[in-house]
């Protein structure tokens, strides 16, 4: 394991042991790896030319260009788009030999390519595909970051079955049921509690209900979201 793999994911789960309503750990790895990303795309690393170079090639998913254009540096992302698009004009219109036996093959090829790649996700998965490896190896040899995984609050539902698939990867079959029982411990628990806060969410709608207190349910959908789908893609700080 590398440090630099173990010191945010060690960070990120102690964080979220100590404040629940920080949610799932690898969430906040992956906004501080997107924030990361994003930061240098539209800073140090916009104008080098290995990084322009695959820009152009990859462009980027609709997430990663609206969260570039709400940021403010709207110079450093015109002069990204200016590039990129320059570069699209031979791809779009498809030109070459082989447009003559097959018209609009060679566009159509070049651009559902396109649709299908992105430089920010690629440059984030493939960290955090490490980043969870890490969390597995060193739920394995570290029982400080056992203590760590079992005062989680939950795991996202994506996050938790690349968890659980990585650490069956890596445990072995002696190892990963001792950890499957801790994590779905956490996990079923989390559902349960969440799933009767929606309910009474429900509940306080009816008049009946009216003079009953909220309980924990008046934040319950948003955290229903965060838990189906993750807690991800946070908007930049005011």
């Amino acid at each position: 394991m590398e440090q630099i793999y173990t010191i945010p994911v060690n960070e990120k789960f102690e964080a979220s042991a100590e404040d629940h309503s920080l949610g799932c750990p690898f969430c906040s790895l992956y906004n501080m790896l997107e924030e990361d990303e994003l930061g240098l795309i539209l800073g140090a690393s916009m104008m080098e030319p290995d990084v322009r170079i695959k820009t152009n090639e990859l462009g980027f998913c609709k997430t990663h260009y609206d969260m570039m254009f709400q940021r403010k540096n709207r110079l450093p992302f015109a002069l990204m788009l200016e590039s990129h698009l320059t570069d699209l004009q031979s791809r779009v219109s498809g030109g070459g030999m082989s447009s003559l036996l097959n018209p609009g093959g060679d566009a159509v090829k070049n651009l559902t390519a396109l649709e299908g790649s992105c430089y920010v996700c690629g440059r984030i998965e493939r960290n955090f595909k490490m980043m969870v490896e890490t969390a597995a190896l060193l739920w394995d040899r570290d029982e400080e970051f056992r203590k760590k995984t079992a005062a989680q609050p939950f795991f996202c539902l994506p996050h938790y079955r690349l968890f659980i698939e990585t650490a069956k990867a890596r445990l072995g079959k002696k190892r990963f049921p001792d950890f499957y029982k801790v994590v779905s411990a956490i996990e079923t628990s989390y559902l349960s509690e969440l799933t009767d806060d929606v309910s009474w969410f429900c509940k306080k709608f009816d008049y009946r209900y009216n003079d009953e207190p909220w309980f924990n349910a008046k934040d319950s959908v948003p955290r229903a979201l965060a838990f189906l789908s993750g807690h991800i893609h946070l908007p930049p700080e005011k």
